[in-house]
């Protein structure tokens, strides 16, 4: 038999951001890729963005009720242990009904349930860590994983080091050869090839620091001759869009959300970003002269690890975050002005890539199963 003619079924879970869910797709399309005939079904969290994300990438989803404890005591700490009991009996049943020959686990709140119980039956299991700081379902689960595939080296003090796979983050393939679609993506945006591009991204949601930065900064930016493309996120948009509509500046786009990212990168000719682990891996593939703004909202300060993986290797700049109002400006001017040092960043930064991240990770569920 032909194996790509194989029929297998696999089940992914995980979710909650992006950084969990669009790594969780680019698995699946490189496993249905290889063996077409497959079965995939993924297992969210009810109310979660992967509910929209996953049947809008073409796959079947289903929802458990799980949800994550608060910091201080609320009604829905208190409906926690509930929660939990209605997700393992329904992670059963999916398990039950759909018979997968291997789970995979993206972290996020749905992976617990669903993996522990699939744990539990013998069935094997495959998880996937994003971050440089490990998260703490996904450290609760690999204890009894079969493989944990992760995106930074020395990931041991988390994880049993003979599980570890160093894949690195499965992204989106459109990211590669972004040099080639320049032109295209100049047209694309309404920009000029005689202004060089700063692109600005704060995440789906927005960045309020970074946005407040880039209020303060925009005029001296026009002046300057740059032309700036400007992830607002949903939650600024409004704001920051009539700031720059009201001071009439040409040069300076806001947007809410950028979809077509392969070509905001082959834009730009630097990058101001947060360190989420899904855009540090995307800018490594993307090989961008970079200036990380890590979010000091996150568990465990993971986005100033993520970045500092990169910093350390002199691939990129970073700056504080509360540093940003102050620095963020003269940080910019300092690599426009000077094209070597973004050459040298960005030649740096794409020897940190891991573009066959999503096939290593097929080979090791396919050893997994086999």
């Amino acid at each position: 038999m032909n194996p790509t003619k194989q029929s297998y079924r696999i089940m992914i879970s995980g979710g909650g951001t992006g950084g969990h869910i669009y790594p969780a797709i680019a698995i699946a399309n490189a496993w249905t890729e290889k063996y077409p005939e497959s079965e995939i079904l993924f297992v969210g969290a009810e109310g979660k963005m992967e509910m929209q994300k996953v049947p809008e990438a073409g796959y079947a989803i289903e929802g458990l009720r799980i949800a994550g404890l608060q910091r201080k005591l609320t009604l829905d700490n208190l409906n926690f242990p509930f929660k939990l009991m209605d997700s393992l009996n329904k992670a059963r049943k999916l398990i039950r009904n759909f018979k997968p020959h291997a789970v995979v686990g993206v972290g996020g709140y749905a992976s617990g349930p669903l993996l522990f119980v699939a744990q539990n039956k013998g069935i094997p299991t495959l998880i996937q860590e994003q971050n440089s700081y490990a998260g703490l379902t996904n450290k609760l689960l690999s204890k009894r994983a079969n493989v944990i595939c992760v995106a930074y080296p020395q990931m041991e003090k988390f994880f049993p080091k003979e599980k570890i796979k160093y894949t690195g983050n499965p992204v989106r393939k459109d990211i590669l050869d972004t040099d080639k679609k320049r032109e295209v993506a100049l047209k694309h945006f309404g920009l000029s090839a005689e202004r060089p591009v700063l692109l600005v991204l704060g995440g789906s949601l927005g960045a309020k620091t970074i946005n407040q930065a880039m209020l303060q900064s925009m005029h001296q930016f026009e002046e300057k001759g740059y032309q700036v493309l400007w992830q607002t996120g949903k939650f600024y948009f409004e704001e920051m869009n009539q700031a720059v509509t009201a001071a009439n500046l040409k040069w300076i786009k806001a947007l809410e959300f950028i979809k077509d990212m392969d070509l905001a990168y082959a834009a730009a000719d630097l990058v101001v970003s947060r360190a989420g682990a899904l855009s540090v891996s995307e800018l490594s593939l993307a090989g961008k002269a970079v200036i990380f703004i890590p979010s000091p909202n996150v568990a465990e300060d993971h986005q100033t690890k993520n970045a500092m993986a990169v910093v350390s290797q002199r691939a990129a700049k970073m700056i504080k975050d509360n540093e940003a109002m102050d620095n963020l400006a003269k940080e910019v001017e300092d690599l426009m002005s000077n094209p070597e040092v973004r050459k040298q960043l960005s030649e740096k930064i794409i020897t940190l890539a891991k573009p066959e991240a999503a096939t290593e990770i097929v080979v090791a569920l396919e050893n997994l199963i086999k």
